[in-house]
């Protein structure tokens, strides 16, 4: 029974709709913004309606180097997709063979190495990152795509969470696979992975997120503008300094780096929801 309280939904309904404004005004004011010529963004007061630049403004963006990075940012846009793809894939990837070991294979301390892997996540980048920084300079790993990936590749909260979840694999599904004539890989391929996409879907759209807002690694580790971040370019370009800040660049660049990380979300959304919350997976 559902009791009707219109005081009730109409104070309900009223805080949603201000944390919806609250939530859109500033991208909102950030593309308008992008839509005005540098000159109309320092008269003192925030344009609130379009302008009539925002075409040539994103074309601008998209196609030439900017002033402050020497890179487009396409490039920018690029880099990000690649090293946030490249993270995402490789953690998932990384993790399921993991857990699949630890959990199907029988071998001395797997246990203690489960909770070797799960005590690696009081070690995060920020604090291992001048030995990582060494080792990746060692291996000549400074501004490359494969620096950017794979000191962020491994996940202990990926593992654990695949490990959970292959726990609770009936013992009777292995048994049948065997007398089926299923090795090890087979099995994995034709039966575990089937059984863990709705997982692996979640799982992407959290590590792709992840890698995409990445900014003291790549800052620390691209010297080049051929391999800049578009996170690490947005704070280079609105840094102050004796030129004036293009702010036109700095929102239309902004709104473009929204859309892979909207996209992937809007893509996988039915995905992610199933693979949080449904027991049966």
């Amino acid at each position: 029974m559902r009791y009707r309280r219109p005081a009730l939904d109409w104070l309900s309904h009223g805080l949603l709709l201000l944390c919806v404004v609250a939530f859109c005004l500033p991208v909102w004011m950030a593309l308008t913004a992008s839509t005005h010529t540098q000159t109309a963004l320092y008269t003192g007061t925030a344009p609130l309606w379009f302008g009539g630049e925002g075409l040539s403004n994103f074309i601008g963006v998209l196609t030439a180097p900017m002033d402050r990075l020497g890179a487009s940012a396409a490039r920018l846009l690029w880099n990000s997709t690649v090293m946030a793809l490249g993270i995402a894939v490789g953690k998932i990837a990384i993790s399921i063979l993991a857990a699949y070991a630890i959990v199907f294979f029988r071998f001395p301390l797997r246990r203690t190495c489960f909770w070797l892997i799960f005590i690696t996540l009081m070690l995060p980048i920020e604090v291992r990152i001048m030995p990582t920084y060494k080792v990746a300079a060692d291996l000549n790993l400074l501004n490359s795509y494969i620096g950017l990936i794979l000191p962020l590749i491994a996940s202990a909260t990926a593992t654990f969470l695949f490990r959970q979840f292959y726990l609770t694999v009936p013992n009777e599904l292995l048994e049948a696979a065997r007398v089926d004539g299923a090795g090890p890989w087979r099995f994995l391929r034709d039966i575990l992975l089937p059984l863990s996409k709705t997982n692996i879907a979640a799982l992407f759209v959290i590590m792709f997120l992840y890698g995409w807002n990445q900014y003291l690694w790549p800052l620390l580790i691209t010297t080049d503008d051929h391999y800049l971040t578009t996170v690490v370019s947005l704070k280079r370009i609105s840094a102050a300094s004796d030129e004036l800040i293009p702010w036109q660049e700095v929102m239309a660049t902004t709104l473009l780096a929204m859309l892979p990380p909207v996209a992937v979300i809007v893509v996988l959304q039915r995905f992610f929801v199933k693979g949080l919350v449904d027991s049966e997976k």
